[in-house]
């Protein structure tokens, strides 16, 4: 999208005016640089997938106007491992302190670490979205020396370092103020906001005295260390370890543990040169790792503090059938089960980033459908407003080009009624979208994949089973016969109308035409509250007759999924 489009509601192009113009003033001719942080300790979720879809947007907005932007997303895969997840066998408590890459893979996976588990779903989810990005393990950067002149660095500044945390030691802990400002919907929400690194890590004091670079012991390969000495000539390090181990070692030559998280993340800003970063709600509080970081960057590391947004929290609605050994909060990968690649693109696309939103698992997610094609509808014929215009485009398109889209997009509600009805069936389900438009028949179930497929995993996975739709096998006789003589004749005039209205249009006018007749009016007549009465009662009465229930899928896909010949058996006094 052209720099000349940017709408004051479009918060994608403001950041990419801001971050070119920060870019030729830091780093005039080289490449942008944006970053990502996700610390693989457990299911990544929807929550941190904002931490990448920030960066993501901006960067490839920047792409789309001819600059080279780089997008590193940084595994923190070098953290510890801080608690067994629920759902985990309580042994791998015996792995607490660990790094992550060095962590077994939970129980069943066929991945070589915990690390390794977690990223994999995230790297298939991110592919899927079309994010296009640079990763970097922090176990490999640490474990090849690639940081080793910045951990010298720091630890001959250790005393300017301490200097500057002590100014915000005695402050409020920013988990604290996280949660009185935000009310998440469960406390796996909070943590998933917390954004890249251990935002609760210590910051390298101890009783022997400020240090901020943390070893894992090389015996149980733990971060229960404490640094005892070291000397700045020679970069002698002691350390002792709970574990009993003590030793000293040469750090010009040790690989084996890193910097604290509130030095780690300022020198790495300093390295990568990254310009632009967003931070979740946690870093914007005093003595946070982004606050923190941007009085050290500059001082001990000569580097800048990236610009960035702070973002706000993604709600969940919808996930009471999630199992707690997933951690209570939906990944990435689940959401793309349910919905297509570009409507959660445009999700985090279309709000600001510091505007919290919803995603959606239960009934929403069909009318959040709804408007999806509304706008797809608006910006194909021209009416749709320029920033919602910007939102679209970059949901279905990024720099490198288009995302993979159904070809024939029939709405998610009756796509989700008719494998609802069909329990799946492929042959009953092309039958039932091929009477939906007669005159353009669904000609293979392809044509409407994957679309299909993600309502129909909605209906499998996310809608309980006394909402599922069972049509009845028999007629209800005891209701048919108690029908008054207003009941039957409504009956009849919707069978003897079935044949010539057998399409989802012509069936809509029929279900809404019937009560209008038996009003004595015309079939185009406006509804008046009194009609709308009896229209309700109708519905209801055929709700009875094919599904047991007052409610159900639209009428026109049930008389369509069911079928005439059924239909006429079930409704027939």
């Amino acid at each position: 999208m052209a720099q000349a489009q940017s709408t004051e509601a479009d918060w994608v192009s403001r950041f990419a005016d801001e971050v070119i113009a920060e870019g030729e003033r830091r780093a005039p001719g080289k490449p942008i640089v944006v970053a990502s942080g996700l610390s693989p300790s457990g299911p990544i979720h929807l929550g941190n997938l904002r931490e990448v879809m920030t960066p993501h947007l901006v960067a490839d907005e920047i792409r789309r106007r001819g600059h080279e932007c780089v997008h590193i997303l940084s595994w923190d895969d070098y953290d510890r491992y801080r608690k067994v997840p629920a759902g985990i066998d309580p042994s791998w408590a015996e792995h607490i302190g660990k790094p992550l890459t060095a962590v077994p893979a939970p129980p069943g996976s066929t991945h070589g670490s915990w690390a390794e588990h977690f990223k994999a779903a995230m790297i298939e989810a991110l592919d899927e979205l079309g994010v296009e990005y640079r990763g970097i393990s922090q176990t490999a950067q640490y474990t090849s020396g690639a940081y080793r002149e910045q951990i010298l660095h720091a630890m001959k500044h250790r005393g300017d370092i301490d200097a500057i945390l002590a100014q915000y030691r005695t402050k409020a802990k920013p988990a604290t103020a996280v949660k009185k400002q935000q009310k998440p919907v469960e406390e796996a929400e909070l943590e998933a906001a917390e954004g890249s690194g251990a935002a609760t890590e210590d910051d390298g004091s101890s009783s022997t005295g400020y240090y901020p670079y943390k070893p894992y012991c090389t015996v149980c390969n733990k971060d229960l260390t404490t640094v005892t000495a070291y000397d700045d000539e020679t970069t002698e390090l002691s350390y002792t370890c709970q574990c009993g181990h003590s030793e000293t070692v040469l750090l010009k030559e040790f690989d084996h543990g890193k910097l604290v998280w509130k030095v780690d993340w300022p020198m790495r800003w300093a390295h990568e040169g990254v310009i632009f970063e967003p931070s979740g709600v946690d870093h914007s509080s005093p003595g946070s790792s982004f606050q923190v970081g941007g009085q050290i960057v500059g001082p001990i590391f000569g580097g800048e503090q990236p610009i960035g947004p702070m973002y706000a929290f993604v709600g969940i609605s919808g996930m009471a059938k999630m199992s707690s050994s997933k951690g209570g909060v939906p990944t990435p990968g689940d959401a793309l089960q349910i919905m297509e690649a570009p409507l959660l693109r445009w999700l985090y696309a279309r709000r600001k980033p510091n505007q919290s939103f919803k995603i959606a698992f239960d009934q929403e997610i069909q009318r959040l459908y709804d408007e999806w094609d509304k706008l797809a509808a608006k910006v194909a014929d021209g009416t749709a407003l320029p920033a919602d215009v910007a939102a679209y485009n970059r949901a279905v398109r990024t720099a490198s080009g288009d995302l993979p889209t159904t070809p024939r997009p029939l709405p998610y509600r009756t796509l989700a009624s008719v494998v609802d009805i069909t329990a799946g069936h492929d042959e009953q389900t092309l039958r039932i979208l091929g009477d939906l438009d007669p005159a353009n028949p669904v000609a293979t179930l392809d044509e409407c994949r994957p679309r299909l497929d993600k309502a129909e995993h909605w209906i499998n996975n996310q809608v309980p089973a006394d909402q599922r739709t069972i049509v009845r096998a028999e007629p209800d006789t005891e209701l048919l016969a108690s029908l008054d003589d207003t009941g039957r004749e409504s009956l009849r005039l919707l069978l003897e109308g079935l044949d010539e209205h057998w399409s989802l249009d012509g069936l809509t006018h029929l279900v809404y035409g019937v009560p209008k007749i038996m009003a004595g009016l015309d079939p185009e007549a406006k509804p008046t509250p009194e009609l709308k009465v009896a229209q309700r009662q109708f519905f209801a009465l055929l709700y009875h007759l094919l599904v047991g229930r007052d409610t159900g899928p639209r009428l026109p896909t049930l008389l369509l999924a069911v079928g005439a010949d059924r239909v006429r058996k079930l409704l027939s006094a």
